[in-house]
């Protein structure tokens, strides 16, 4: 096993602590080399994956974030299961004041999916309050 597939194979999520936990602001990040493949014809799906969060008191160490999603490479598995599955990793791991995902897959056969999931501590596909307001 190679160097990168070692770490791939081995990723964790980890938490840091909030640098500024009083305050309100807005984290996004994109990672637009994300592959899984079809759980039913076992092809390569590609996706960008977006982020956006408002911490509470942990955030994401990106390096252990891009490991952790580099591992789905092998994973048969739906858009939407992945989406929801990345959802869930970190809103357990970070338990923000507000979270969303994007799984923006690119076509194949014809068809485009995008799939997001948003809420907060309170939950819900409104944030409760937590979102962020459209600029």
């Amino acid at each position: 096993m190679k160097y990168g597939e070692r770490q791939i194979a081995e990723a964790r999520l980890e938490a840091w602590e909030n640098p500024s936990p009083e305050r309100d602001y807005e984290v996004e990040i994109t990672f637009s080399e994300f592959t899984c493949l079809c759980p039913r014809s076992g092809y390569p799906d590609f996706a960008t994956i977006r982020i956006r969060y408002i911490p509470d008191s942990r955030i994401v160490e990106l390096k252990s974030l891009k490991l952790y999603l580099n591992s789905f490479r092998s994973v048969h598995i739906s858009h939407e299961e992945a989406t929801n599955r990345i959802y869930e990793e970190l809103s357990g791991l970070l338990r923000p004041r507000f979270l969303e995902v994007t799984g923006d897959f690119n076509p194949r056969g014809n068809v485009k999916t995008v799939i997001r999931v948003r809420g907060g501590k309170e939950g819900g596909l409104s944030g409760r309050g937590h979102e962020p307001s459209a600029s």
